[in-house]
């Protein structure tokens, strides 16, 4: 049985957009494992923060839950929040990651196409989808724009149309010259933390997978 992944910013004490991750986890177990009792996430979460000290401390926490049919492993990691300063394009038609799943292969692989850049942008079918671990949001001028098919469809891009911050477009590789940025976030990543990284250091000339 395949495992899964949630990511869960825990900052301050506080689990972030816990909701979109309930609904996200309870989907694919609804999906991948025929399941449709749902977990107490909210619970599980405090209960493992509680044994692992780290109810009540400041700062900021990875939370990894690994899962399948019930939840496997519930850990906390110190977060910092990454350096990337460059993308590599890199095409692949066959890259299929529609659930956080736990082996990451796939995107590894392509992963280590990047050159000198510090992580991949990867395109499928002419369009662009996401880096290998963060959704994109790309700047116009006037909006920011998130391409309509992600390779997964994060929790952190989720709130964020919800909230009519971005919006989804069909983005092709001939489109990339009509954005000044491109802008990198994850469950970890926040909006307001503006992982940006400009047009010029996306490398457009294509590393096949």
């Amino acid at each position: 049985m395949c495992r899964v992944l949630e990511t869960i910013r825990y900052e301050n004490g506080r689990c972030q957009n816990l909701n979109y991750h309930r609904q996200r986890m309870n989907y694919t177990r609804k999906v991948l494992f025929g399941l449709g009792n749902e977990i107490a996430l909210e619970k599980a979460v405090q209960q493992a923060g509680k044994e692992q000290l780290i109810l009540g401390n400041d700062g900021l926490f990875k939370c990894r839950v690994v899962y399948d049919s019930k939840i496997r492993d519930i850990r906390f990691l110190s977060y910092v929040l990454p350096q990337i300063r460059s993308l590599q394009l890199v095409k692949s038609d066959s890259i299929d990651y529609p659930f956080k799943y736990e082996d990451r292969s796939p995107l590894n692989r392509l992963f280590t196409l990047r050159g000198t850049a510090d992580d991949i942008l990867i395109v499928k079918n002419g369009l662009v989808t996401d880096t290998s671990f963060c959704n994109v949001l790309f700047f116009n001028g006037k909006q920011w724009l998130t391409p309509e098919q992600p390779l997964l469809r994060g929790t952190r891009r989720a709130a964020l149309l919800e909230k009519e911050q971005i919006e989804t477009a069909v983005i092709g590789v001939d489109d990339l010259h009509y954005f000044t940025k491109v802008r990198l976030i994850n469950a970890m990543i926040r909006f307001e933390d503006q992982l940006d990284i400009p047009m010029e250091k996306v490398n457009r000339i294509f590393f096949n997978s």
